[in-house]
């Protein structure tokens, strides 16, 4: 199963997290290593906001990032959610009844 992590940011968000940065991207690489986080990225133009891909069984695996997330706990992030996502085709997910 498929959960998008969802942050919305606060406004001087890209220049307070020159402070975290390290520490989120140790703990997003974590995760990867982990096979939980599959992609992520900030949203660009504006800078609002990010999206973070993960797998797992249950939401908790997006949910316990965030929890745990530096730029969550330092008050960089305004607010997130995690949404299940279910994914119809695309890079490595087989088409189930799809005519092409």
């Amino acid at each position: 199963m498929y959960f998008l992590l969802t942050y919305e940011v606060v406004p001087d968000y890209l220049e307070r997290r020159v402070e975290f940065r390290d520490a989120h991207i140790k703990l997003a690489l974590s995760a990867v290593n982990r096979g939980e986080l599959r992609l992520g990225g900030a949203l660009t133009e504006p800078n609002d906001g990010a999206v973070l891909l993960f797998e797992g069984n249950s939401p908790e695996v997006a949910e316990n990032f965030a929890k745990h997330d530096p730029y969550v706990l330092n008050g960089l992030v305004k607010s997130w959610q995690v949404r299940s996502w279910s994914i119809v085709l695309g890079a490595g997910v087989a088409p189930h009844n799809i005519e092409v």
